[in-house]
């Protein structure tokens, strides 16, 4: 059986990842998806995205109130 490749993170994966996770991390992320509204498997991609390249979208440019 051929894996299908997703574009983002399901709810399902960001959950195996999240539990694999030390939990200090874990809360951490879950705290910010909180904060900023935003679902748990947005905010794992934007922590990986911003660790693998520091110019991508990160949680900076999702703070509300910012730029005004």
């Amino acid at each position: 059986m051929q894996a299908k490749l997703q574009d983002q993170l399901s709810p399902c994966d960001a959950e195996v990842i999240l539990q694999r996770l030390p939990e200090r991390i874990r809360d951490a992320l879950i705290a910010r998806a909180m904060e900023i509204e935003y679902p748990i498997e947005t905010v794992i991609e934007m922590a990986i995205a911003t660790f693998l390249d520091t110019e991508a979208l990160g949680f900076a440019d999702c703070q509300l109130g910012r730029g005004q």
